[in-house]
């Protein structure tokens, strides 16, 4: 049941004119006839896997290197480097077997031993994901086509990771290389044309010819564009500058679908109040469950869907995805919006006559929102003082700085969401919270079956909203457009489709 990533904090960067943009140019499909050009809103920082990232960044990847796993549309994983994997009785050794034949860019051939260093290499590297491999024990190739990987306790979600940043895999003969940054050295379906490329600005690949997986390989190029500001990537769509952009947010839908192109859409990311300090360590009033419920109460969910994402979104009162085991469709409205509550439960927790909470804002999150979230925790008797740390944000909250915020962040699979936002050492429970009932839970997911797991996994996520250990306010549409000439489908747990799943219309 835990079959499933994903984009730590989703916060919005500076502008970038569109530059050096490929025509688009559409076609048949098959093995590779015609360009493909696509946006994106931010660019690698670098080629080496072991510091590499996934969300938004994922596309610059995949190009090149293919992931040990494969995660599909559908939901599910898939072989895909490796052709079979299982795990022990106790799910601490997984045993991957490799493909035989499989050569990378520089003609170097595929091994076992290749992909544990590459599995080491990122445990050991600068990327922000590393921690995921934090479990990882040993990895050993005790031949050419197997790889053993032992964890010093299960990880519902290391299947996952397989699929993304931590199961790339590169040509070690490329490790040492002064160029690894820059200069790609993958099996994936795609070679960078580094001749072409402008880094920062635009990145062009050519079909690698020695492809192992030719039904994955639709086009004979492929170029990136970094298009960072909303305007210069609605410009690039009417101009037919591009077959496919990411799109930063909701507010031009209209004109996109005016200009011929189909807006695809999932749901994974949410936006809401991050509750932090559950502790009360530097603001006591937040270890009261019942300041945190009123807290869920002050707000007007499909108000502040509709003012801030023009009802491109789902109202939820959760952090578990649908397509999550854990999900329960009535916890999407376990909150009313009921302000008489709000008050009659402040009041029951001591602060009839209000409180104040200190809170960061960023200007990529939207100054409107902001206004909102300050007017509706007033008119329940909570003031709102913040405080803008600039390109700090994240680290300012994640030091901690602040005991709540306001946050869009990534509906993770279960595991995954656990270890990012909830586990007392999670990346975003920064204070460190605990509650003896969330352990329990966690420890019978962690050593659970699949079927303990689903169930438990329900069981935290009801607790967790009862408990009011954050404010959700709705599950935001992520858009990608497509032009006519190009379809693709969207993953449950990326921002970007798979570099494969974009074909030409025949």
């Amino acid at each position: 049941m835990f079959r499933w990533k994903a984009t730590a904090a989703a916060v919005a960067v500076t502008a970038l004119a569109l530059t050096g943009c490929a025509g688009a140019d559409g076609g048949s499909g098959g093995s590779g006839s015609t360009t493909l050009t696509l946006g994106a809103i931010s660019s690698p920082t670098t080629f080496d896997p072991s510091g590499s990232e996934w969300g938004n960044r994922a596309p610059y990847y995949q190009a090149v290197f293919d992931t040990l796993l494969l995660a599909t549309p559908e939901g599910t994983i898939e072989p895909f480097l490796a052709t079979d994997y299982s795990y022990n009785e106790d799910n601490t050794v997984l045993t991957l077997t490799i493909r035989d034949d499989v050569t990378f860019s520089d003609d170097t051939a595929l091994t076992a031993d290749v992909v544990a260093q590459n599995l080491l290499r990122f445990k050991d590297g600068a990327s922000p994901d590393a921690g995921y491999f934090a479990t990882v024990q040993s990895v050993e190739a005790p031949d050419d086509t197997t790889v053993v990987i032992t964890l010093s306790a299960p990880d519902p979600a290391f299947l996952n990771y397989l699929t993304r940043d931590p199961g790339l895999v590169a040509s070690a003969e490329s490790f040492d290389s002064p160029d690894i940054a820059t200069n790609p050295i993958g099996s994936g379906p795609y070679v960078l044309d580094t001749a072409a490329t402008v880094t920062g600005t635009s990145y062009t690949y050519t079909a690698n010819p020695d492809y192992w997986n030719k039904d994955l390989q639709h086009y004979e190029k492929l170029v990136i564009n970094v298009l960072q500001d909303p305007t210069a990537a609605l410009n690039a769509i009417k101009a037919g500058e591009a077959n496919g952009v990411k799109l930063a947010n909701n507010d031009n839908l209209g004109e996109v679908e005016g200009a011929g192109w189909t807006v695809n859409a999932n749901e994974l990311d949410f936006q809401g109040m991050l509750l932090l300090d559950r502790s009360g360590t530097v603001e006591p009033a937040l270890a009261d469950v019942r300041v945190r419920q009123a807290i869920n109460y002050a707000f007007d969910r499909e108000g502040l869907l509709q003012a801030l994402q023009a009802g491109n979104g789902t109202v939820t009162t959760q952090v578990f995805p649908e397509a999550s085991p854990a999900y329960d469709p009535e916890l999407d409205d376990y909150y009313t919006y009921d302000p008489e509550k709000a008050k009659e439960l402040l009041a029951e927790a001591g602060y009839a006559d209000g409180l104040v909470l200190q809170q960061p804002s960023a200007a990529a999150l939207g100054a409107t929102t902001y206004t909102l979230i300050e007017q509706q925790l007033a008119d329940v008797g909570i003031t709102v003082e913040y405080t803008d740390p600039g390109t700090n944000f994240i680290a300012d909250l994640l030091a901690p700085k602040f005991p709540s915020s306001f946050m869009a962040l990534e509906q993770n699979p279960d595991w995954q969401l656990i270890q990012f936002m909830i586990a007392p050492g999670a990346v975003f429970n920064p204070y460190g919270a605990e509650d003896p009932a969330i352990d329990a839970l966690l420890t019978e997911i962690q050593f659970g079956d699949e079927a303990t797991q689903a169930e438990k996994a329900k069981e935290l996520n009801r607790y967790l909203v009862e408990q009011a250990w954050f404010a959700p306010f709705y599950r935001v549409q992520g858009s990608f457009g497509t032009d006519a000439d190009t379809t693709t489908e969207m993953l449950p747990t990326n921002v970007y489709p798979a570099i494969y799943d974009f074909k030409p219309k025949a």
